[in-house]
């Protein structure tokens, strides 16, 4: 791809040599002499680069900055600031300028970072198509089901206010994901940045250097600064998933930006400003986890301003078959297969199937059906079995048999439980939650 630089320098021998040089590296160039010039070139043309000086003969560059960001938020900006000005060149990075230079400007040094900025462009470019193909995989499509078209109103209503937290619970694979980014489009539009991190994909101690970012030296294997998340996210959405397992100092960190917007890299005093929205989700209990002492209750309050549940699958039956052509849409465009249509009887079985995996579970169904069945339509006969086996916990309680009394029951879980903890007979009675004795008196029991 070729890079369009916008050069805004008044200085004329400066950006005749500096324009020649980034031709020469396959650049296209343009030149402006002043903040108006560089307001007329912006008016003809968006660029990817914008090299500026803040020494301008009718304003400080800055000023120009502010606007780019507003009207141009992808461009990268490298201000031109004189030597021994480091504070306001740090200052311009503060307000969104990508790097900066230091006068007199080194040819080799400008081309370096452009460079730089045309390798950006290009993972932005893939990472956009690549999110085009994902948001078409997880669009929203219009519910049927009383209770989903009640849930969508209401992602519609939050979306007005863009820094609301919004936190989403349910089973995995119900749709959370779709719901966050049809908040997120409502909300800042598709071309804003929303970005997805997994919380218990995440090493503990990496946890708030992703999410927050940290300076150089910050830790032992920080050789440079980084942008967190939080940061990356910033006039978009930030979709917290299994945002139950942060850890403690990181949920501390997040209740200060939910807070406040703002807050700081690792290793560092200054504090930072994001706009980003926080869209939290998760499958757990978190009113248990509170109550354990795993998860902050404040940051618990904070996240759900607005909670909404979101229901399986097998609660809006109504929603399955049209979910289901959509899905098998975009499979056989995968597979390279003709379209396809679900037969009656297909339509029946998954009507009657119990989906435990949800959305993610009618996908694979779909999936192996296209790949094993050769008719003209799909029968889906796989789910005449009714709800495929799960693997069998050898760690689980399980009883066989008829029903016995409560007793005889208890007595067993406590042989089982004291079994599990390796004979431990106070670690056991703690985790039951009773007394020494009770313990004793029901493992003498026969």
């Amino acid at each position: 791809m070729t890079l369009r630089v916008l050069l805004v320098d008044d200085d004329r021998d400066f950006s005749s040599l500096a324009a020649a040089a980034l031709r020469r590296e396959g650049f296209q160039v343009a030149v402006a002499r002043s903040l108006h010039e560089a307001r007329v070139a912006l008016g003809k043309d968006s660029p990817d680069l914008v090299v500026l000086d803040r020494r301008l003969p009718d304003g400080d560059g800055l000023t120009l900055l502010a606007e780019l960001r507003a009207q141009m938020p992808t461009a990268a900006v490298l201000v031109v600031t004189a030597y021994g000005d480091i504070t306001n060149a740090v200052a311009a990075m503060r307000q969104g300028a990508s790097d900066y230079l230091i006068k007199p400007v080194e040819l080799a040094d400008l081309v370096l970072k452009a460079r730089s900025a045309q390798g950006t462009q290009r993972l932005r470019d893939r990472l956009s198509e690549a999110e085009k193909e994902l948001a078409g995989r997880r669009r929203l499509l219009p519910p049927r089901s009383p209770r989903m078209r009640a849930l969508v109103e209401m992602v519609e209503r939050i979306a007005a206010g863009p820094r609301s937290a919004v936190l989403l619970l349910g089973e995995t694979g119900a749709g959370k994901e779709v719901l966050a980014r049809h908040l997120h489009t409502l909300s800042h539009g598709s071309e804003a940045p929303f970005v997805h991190i997994n919380c218990a994909a995440l090493p503990e101690a990496m946890v708030e250097s992703e999410l927050f970012g940290h300076e150089r030296g910050a830790f032992t294997s920080a050789q440079g600064a980084k942008r967190g998340l939080v940061e990356v996210a910033s006039g978009g959405t930030l979709f917290l998933d299994e945002v139950g397992d942060l850890p403690p100092p990181a949920q501390a960190k997040l209740l200060t930006f939910l807070d406040a917007g703002t807050y700081r890299r690792l290793g560092s005093e200054t504090e930072q400003v994001s706009t980003a929205r926080v869209v939290a989700a998760t499958n757990r209990d978190l009113g248990r986890a509170v109550a354990d002492g795993k998860f902050r209750e404040d940051l618990w309050f904070r996240l759900g301003t607005f909670r909404l549940d979101v229901p399986p699958l097998r609660e809006r039956r109504e929603d399955i078959a049209p979910m289901a052509e959509a899905l098998m849409a975009d499979l056989c465009t995968e597979l390279a297969r003709p379209p396809m249509a679900l037969s009656k009887r297909a339509r029946a079985r998954l009507e009657g199937y119990g989906f435990p995996g949800n959305a993610r579970e009618l996908r694979s169904i779909l999936e192996r059906a296209l790949v094993l069945e050769t008719g003209p339509e799909l029968e889906l006969g796989l789910l005449d079995a009714g709800t495929p086996q799960r693997p069998r916990d050898t760690d689980a309680f399980e009883l066989s048999g008829p029903p016995i009394p409560l007793d005889e029951l208890e007595r067993r879980y406590v042989r089982w439980a004291l079994e599990r903890l390796g004979g431990k007979r106070v670690e056991t009675a703690k985790a039951l939650e009773i007394s020494y004795p009770t313990l004793q008196k029901r493992l003498e029991e026969e």
